[in-house]
């Protein structure tokens, strides 16, 4: 669980073949567990959609960003993939972060097809931003692409890395539609629409890319939303 311009916080080159590690901490303010509703999914669906350019493929950060992927791609009748890019091992309630990000050796077959192709990355949350991080300087590496643009349901106002567009700013755990039934204690409230980051799209340089990239030839509180 757990975002292109403004990445406030580069790291070492990870290796793009297995995990990549930063000193990364969650911070909780533990007034309240969010809840998700089903509803509030679909309906932040349609924000993210009415304000982000279609791309060519979604790529959805699993497990979490796998369900927006699914509903995005409905909404732009794109592709919609996988990526594991797992952080965390546990759904359990406000369980510490690990600082590492495991990521395949190869992308899938499926993947490769998207040479060159502008992507959608999407999770469910982002957290400390480590996944991120990690998964787009992997992208990168391994895919070309034209660019990288970032989605995410919430994102922690304590992370490291920002989203293209993301709709609910958290300090708190939150529960998704998808994860283990967890008692919560407040439900995130639909805002009027998205939230989107100031600077331009997600350039490779802003994150930590291998030293050969690009080639030559390649020129708030949430309940309410703020």
């Amino acid at each position: 669980m757990d975002i292109a311009a403004g990445l406030h916080t580069t790291g070492p080159e990870p290796d793009t073949g297995a995990t990549a590690q930063r000193p990364v901490e969650r911070v909780f303010e533990h007034r309240r567990i969010w809840r998700l509703s089903p509803q509030a999914f679909a309906a932040a669906g349609e924000l993210i959609a009415a304000r982000e350019p279609k791309p060519d493929v979604i790529i959805g950060i699993a497990r979490g960003g796998v369900p927006l992927a699914q509903l995005l791609a409905d909404r732009y009748s794109v592709p919609a993939l996988p990526v594991t890019a797992r952080h965390n091992h546990s759904d359990d309630t406000y369980v510490p972060a690990t600082g590492q990000v495991e990521l395949p050796a190869e992308p899938a077959p499926a993947l490769t097809a998207y040479q060159g192709a502008r992507i959608l990355l999407v999770d469910d949350i982002c957290g400390t931003g480590a996944t991120y991080q990690a998964a787009l300087p992997w992208l990168y590496t391994h895919l070309s692409p034209a660019v990288v643009r970032t989605a995410a349901l919430c994102r922690s106002r304590a992370s490291a890395f920002t989203p293209d567009i993301w709709v609910w700013n958290t300090l708190d755990w939150v529960v998704f539609p998808w994860n283990d039934a967890t008692p919560t204690t407040q439900d995130l409230i639909v805002p009027c629409e998205a939230q989107t980051h100031p600077g331009p799209s997600q350039e490779p340089e802003a994150v930590a890319l291998p030293t050969n990239w690009p080639p030559a030839d390649t020129a708030g509180d949430p309940g309410p939303s703020s």
